[in-house]
């Protein structure tokens, strides 16, 4: 029975979202069941997903907090 984790930063994925909207979790759901299916022949009914989100200041990127580490990069948040 595969469980699979799925950990995002909780910043969105569209302009004016601070989250990963109940659409795009499905889509993830169905996706990675999808899959593992296909890959491995693991029927859908034993697979386990869990998605995890995690505030930013909880998220760290080459030793540096990821906010930090997207200034000095001089990258724009996600």
């Amino acid at each position: 029975m595969p469980f699979v984790t799925i950990q995002v930063t909780r910043e969105g994925s569209k302009p004016g979202n601070d989250s990963v909207t109940a659409d795009e979790k499905a889509q993830l759901i169905a996706g990675v069941s999808q899959l593992l299916l296909d890959v491995l022949n693991k029927p859908l009914e034993s697979t386990f997903v869990v998605i995890e989100e995690v505030n930013t200041e909880n998220w760290g990127w080459g030793g540096l907090p990821v906010e930090l580490y997207r200034k000095q990069r001089g990258q724009k948040p996600a």
